[in-house]
């Protein structure tokens, strides 16, 4: 189901000026607020995260999948804060790609992440999944285009090279229940006769 909806754009259906078109900067800024709110009550808390008694090695390649998967979803708003921090600090030594990345950050909090109702383009609604892959091709493509291709293709290898070490090492026994259904369905251990 979409995601349209969840937070009213205005505050009655009545009155003078309340109709589709009229809502107002301080509404949309209000709203904006409570949708990065909600995003960010998905993260998990930091100390959770480094805790030092939840790392250790695992066992088996078969456990370190587990912990990858079960991590992953646990952590998800951690680790992707985690990814974009590492790719805005390698781009301080690009100031044009900077700039293209925080417009472009801009534009996916306006068109994705902050908007109630879905974008219509000559009579027709435009489906989350073409917004989504739309938006993603543009800012690829703007970035590769400010000549810092190597340096954020390495920011995101290691980024994602951090998350998977971590989500390996970090023990995942008492994520797992908490996270059953949300992004997978784990597989019961086989019994041992």
């Amino acid at each position: 189901m979409s995601k349209y909806g969840t937070i009213p754009t205005s505050s009655s259906s009545s009155g003078a000026g309340a109709g589709a078109g009229a809502a107002s900067p301080l509404d949309f800024i209000s709203r904006a607020k409570a949708r990065g709110a909600t995003a960010l009550a998905t993260r998990r808390p930091w100390r959770e995260l480094a805790d030092p008694h939840a790392v250790g090695l695992p066992p088996s390649l078969g456990e370190a999948y587990l912990r990858v998967r079960a991590n992953l979803a646990h952590f998800a708003m951690n680790y992707a804060i985690v990814v974009l921090v590492v790719v805005f600090l390698s781009l301080l030594w690009h100031p044009a790609s900077l700039i293209v990345f925080l417009v472009c950050m801009v534009a996916w909090l306006f068109l994705y992440f902050l908007r109630d109702e879905p974008i219509v383009l000559f009579g027709r609604v435009v489906g989350d999944g073409a917004v989504l892959a739309v938006l993603a091709a543009v800012t690829l493509v703007l970035l590769l285009l400010t000549n810092a291709t190597a340096n954020i293709v390495s920011a995101l290898l290691i980024g994602i090279v951090v998350v998977v070490l971590h989500a390996a090492l970090h023990k995942a026994e008492d994520n797992v229940d908490d996270e059953v259904g949300r992004w997978y369905t784990p597989v019961p251990p086989t019994p041992s006769h």
